[in-house]
């Protein structure tokens, strides 16, 4: 029990971040490698929110903001700006090629070169420290939570409790309402939805403010759990995030969820003395699956060209 508590709370991070790949794919049929970047900028605007104070490299060398937010508004407010940041993205880089037309290797292309402007601008503003968050970060809540037997850390309850909250929101908004009914629509076939009046530009704008805040919000329970090791920080969670939605079935959003938490189970579940091979097993799943199941684990079967 204490494995499956361990590999959830991190397979559910690993979904929570997936989920933000797996709306933009959805939409645009591409893969936006500027999301594993975000990621990290979320993770220092929730530090910077906090009242941490930066290091001695950088432009913003020793500063810190005058004041300490609690936890739970650092983390709206940074996945608010993350969210603002990932629609100023997609207007500045990803409409001008839509509207001109560009291919998919061309869009994924422009993303991995957002993915390096950012890590090199977090890099230049705040140099490649480690960065970790406040002490007492929860409140009230004690460092670790006992259940009987079980042994759960604050972080791990904060992050389990959490990435289950807006799945299950993240799921009713795109199924129940009107908006996620749009948004499947555009995915579906955008020249459609457009003919019955939906503004396919308002989707893809909602979908990039949600699937950044999304990897804020990723970026910034991990950082509570462990830390921020530097502007490559979400380096890693990017290819791990490209391993469940392809694990998954790209644009399934229950496959990602699904993958995520099967992850992180099998991760949860290698011994601590090869705990090194952790990314090679995770990998190595994937590759069997796809052999077996090319399409994933909940993603549709492709279509046979008459």
């Amino acid at each position: 029990m204490q494995v499956i508590v361990d590999g959830l709370a991190t397979g559910s991070t690993y979904a929570i971040f997936a989920l933000g790949y797996t709306l933009v794919f959805a939409i645009l049929g591409m893969i936006n490698f500027a999301h594993g970047a975000l990621f990290a900028v979320g993770a220092y605007l929730t530090y910077a929110f906090l009242g941490g104070r930066f290091g001695f490299n950088g432009i913003l060398a020793n500063w810190q903001l005058p004041l300490s937010l609690p936890f739970a508004l650092a983390l709206l407010l940074s996945s608010l700006l993350c969210g603002l940041l990932g629609v100023a993205i997609e207007w500045a880089v990803f409409r001008p090629l839509r509207r001109q037309g560009a291919d998919t290797l061309l869009t994924v292309v422009a993303s991995l070169g957002m993915a390096v402007l950012l890590t090199n601008l977090i890099q230049y503003l705040v140099g490649a420290e480690v960065y970790t968050y406040p002490d007492h970060l929860y409140g009230a809540l004690p460092v670790t939570l006992r259940l009987g037997e079980l042994s759960l850390r604050s972080s791990q309850f904060v992050i389990l409790s959490v990435s289950v909250v807006l799945m299950l929101a993240l799921t009713y908004w795109v199924n129940q309402t009107p908006m996620g009914k749009a948004l499947q629509a555009v995915a579906e076939n955008p020249v459609a939805a457009t003919l019955v009046g939906i503004d396919g530009d308002r989707i893809i704008r909602l979908t990039f403010f949600i699937s950044s805040a999304l990897a804020a919000v990723a970026g910034t329970l991990v950082a509570s759990s462990v830390s921020i090791t530097g502007p490559q920080f979400g380096v890693t969670f990017g290819l791990k995030g490209l391993a469940v939605i392809v694990l998954g079935g790209l644009g399934s959003l229950p496959g990602t969820m699904l993958a995520g938490f099967l992850i992180g189970l099998v991760e949860a579940m290698i011994p601590a003395d090869i705990s090194g091979f952790r990314d090679a097993v995770a990998f190595g799943i994937l590759f069997l699956v796809l052999l077996l199941r090319p399409q994933g684990l909940l993603g549709r079967p492709p279509v046979e060209k008459v």
